[in-house]
């Protein structure tokens, strides 16, 4: 009981960063100008890249895929194609993650950040929720903007894979229950494929993260993606 307890408590510090570190809601709701030219390499053209990778994977969400406060190839887009290519697979990973977004922010960027691809992606990567939670959004508000994005990328015949979040227990058990739900729902409504908690082995772990206590570091990243990997790996089979 303890130990859930401190799991927690430390979930909540660590959303609370997804807000405080990400821009004010007036700038969330804007479409980055280079949203959709985020290298996920040092030099090179990343949509030429993209264009002559066999296999396309777009990791769409907030400052947890964007890489906030690491290095550009430390960053969760950059490590994941690092890991799939290891495994042999000839694959970019596309880095749309924006800190800061809502799931609304997110649904108002989907078709732009789409559609500024030079081809349609193989699988989109959907991580988006912690800021919902912090900003007091209503989980059915929430439920429907992650709704709509699984219906577009459905609609554009474009496989999803969704990375939940979870919430913390002292905003009442009524609420963690309608919002923890979201991810395994949409996930059986939608037949999509489901990693239940993007930060399942780093929470809990205070070496983990950045001097801010809340984002992931290097190491951190590298653990989330080599338990995340190996699911993405199943979804990219021939």
């Amino acid at each position: 009981m303890l130990k859930n307890l401190f799991v927690y408590g430390f979930t909540l510090a660590f959303l609370q960063l997804l807000i405080a570190c990400g821009p004010a809601p007036e700038e969330a709701q804007a479409v980055p100008e280079d949203v959709a030219t985020v290298s996920t390499e040092t030099g090179g053209d990343p949509m030429a890249e993209a264009k002559d990778a066999e296999i396309l994977v777009v990791a769409f969400g907030d400052s947890l895929y964007a890489g906030y406060g690491l290095d550009q190839k430390e960053g969760f887009a950059p490590e994941l194609q690092a890991a799939l290519t290891t495994a042999g697979k000839d694959v970019r990973v596309h880095n749309a993650g924006v800190s800061g977004d809502t799931t609304a922010a997110g649904l108002r960027r989907m078709d732009f950040v789409l559609d500024s691809l030079p081809r349609k992606p193989d699988l989109v990567i959907l991580g988006l929720g912690g800021n919902d939670l912090l900003r007091g959004l209503k989980p059915a508000d929430t439920r429907a903007n992650m709704e709509a994005m699984v219906k577009k990328l459905q609609d554009r015949d474009i496989e999803v894979m969704l990375t939940g979040m979870l919430a913390p227990p002292n905003l009442g058990a009524k609420f963690s229950d309608e919002f923890n739900i979201i991810y395994p729902a949409l996930a059986k409504k939608y037949d999509v494929a489901l990693y239940p908690f993007f930060m399942d082995g780093v929470v809990g772990h205070p070496d983990l993260f950045l001097p801010d206590g809340l984002h992931p570091t290097a190491e951190g990243i590298d653990i989330i993606v080599g338990k995340i990997a190996p699911q993405v790996g199943e979804l990219l089979k021939d």
